[in-house]
């Protein structure tokens, strides 16, 4: 791996977007001062100021680029274009133009892709830390078990990084790949995403292989959602906390000493060991967004099905694993023997896991956002009925 991996800026008709990102860059620390940053930008007819910001930021830190693609590409096409600068400079940072880092992040980029040289079981490098789940549109956070990263089987395009043999690794899978069809394995909605997106690809490439993104405990970029191609209206709903001390001495946990490791639907695949269960006979669904399966054994889910009950938690800590771990007494989370077909006569109480996921809502805030959603719900309709613009 290069000791200073080339920072990859992938921009389309963002300006301001652009300006914000280069800002952070300009304030970042860096451990040296030989840093090539490209500044890559897609082709189109009205993104010439793209271009004039991108040419005229002056970058301190090395030789600056600027590539302006000669068509077209589409962002599926433009990441995997911008990848390749792995396999030229032995290890590459991305970063599209929506998102912000902190001021460590290459410093964080360079432990990272160090650590996960020769290790097999890492297929890339995340700079951004979740705490949304995509699929259940609810709060996540992976557990706290002492180190300064997790493990996840879902890639990661809000800041990401990869050594030469990792982005090698998943070409020679992509090259061999139709279109992406829908597996147990992977989230139904990961499989609607558009053919536009790279990032469905290299999810199944997780899944398939079964390796992991490193990713870390604090977040390293984070995400402003802005308004362009993909995104209809700008958001704060990925919007993370930043690391903004200095972390000189980061602590990596391998994938076997970690119990914070987490499949595709966000669940924690270390649970077994709580339960003292084999690991292929469980199939953990906290969120409720897994196909429900009975090649395993056991399934813990907050599902209500019609199986033997074989042991009930409460869901009071956070994050949800918890109370798996602690042991918490209730009947919001159940274990069931897959095996034996019986009735669960309790009810699924949504209203709980509702308020378990919101710190606090007072009532007026309560009417507002109901009637907010109603607004928009309504303008909706009359939308799609002609009404209106």
């Amino acid at each position: 791996m290069s000791p200073n991996p080339v920072i990859v800026v992938v921009a389309y008709n963002r300006k301001q977007s652009l300006q914000r990102l280069l800002q952070g860059l300009v304030s970042a620390n860096y451990p040296y001062n030989n840093i090539l940053l490209v500044i890559s930008i897609d082709n189109a007819i009205d993104n010439q100021d793209v271009l004039e910001v991108a040419n005229s930021f002056k970058w301190n830190n090395g030789e600056k680029r600027v590539v302006y693609q000669p068509e077209n590409l589409g962002l599926r096409k433009h990441i995997l274009k911008c990848g390749a600068y792995a396999l030229t400079y032995g290890a590459a940072i991305i970063l599209e133009d929506d998102l912000y880092v902190s001021p460590n992040f290459y410093h964080y980029s360079v432990a990272a892709l160090k650590f996960s040289e020769n290790k097999s079981y890492i297929s890339g490098i995340s700079l951004y830390s979740h705490q949304f789940n995509v699929h259940s549109r609810t709060n996540f956070s992976p557990l706290i078990d002492g180190y300064d990263n997790w493990y996840f089987q879902f890639a990661s395009s809000w800041g990401q990084a990869w050594t030469k043999t990792q982005w090698q690794r998943f070409l020679d899978w992509y090259e061999k790949q139709n279109l992406l069809e829908p597996q147990n394995k992977l989230p139904e909605n990961v499989t609607r995403w558009s053919e536009k997106s790279w990032l469905k690809y290299f999810i199944a490439y997780l899944v398939d292989t079964d390796t992991y993104f490193l990713y870390p405990r604090n977040s390293y970029t984070t995400n402003f959602s802005d308004s362009g191609t993909h995104v209809g209206k700008g958001s704060t709903t990925y919007q993370v906390p930043l690391s903004y001390g200095i972390e000189e001495n980061l602590i990596f946990s391998n994938l076997k000493e970690s119990n914070s490791v987490y499949d595709a639907f966000y669940e924690n695949k270390k649970l077994y060991n709580s339960l003292n269960l084999k690991k292929d006979d469980i199939s953990v669904d906290l969120y409720g967004k897994k196909p429900i399966l009975v090649d395993e054994k056991f399934i813990l889910t907050d599902k209500i099905l019609p199986y033997k009950v074989v042991k009930t938690f409460g869901r009071s800590l956070k994050p949800h694993d918890a109370n798996i771990i602690a042991d918490i007494n209730g009947d919001d989370i159940f274990l069931y023997d897959s095996h034996w077909v019986q009735k669960n006569a309790r009810k699924f109480r949504t209203y709980r896991k509702i308020v378990y996921s919101i710190k606090s809502l007072t009532r007026r805030e309560a009417q507002q956002v109901f009637f907010y959603l109603l607004k928009e719900g309504i303008k909706k309709r009359l939308k799609q009925l002609g009404w209106g613009r």
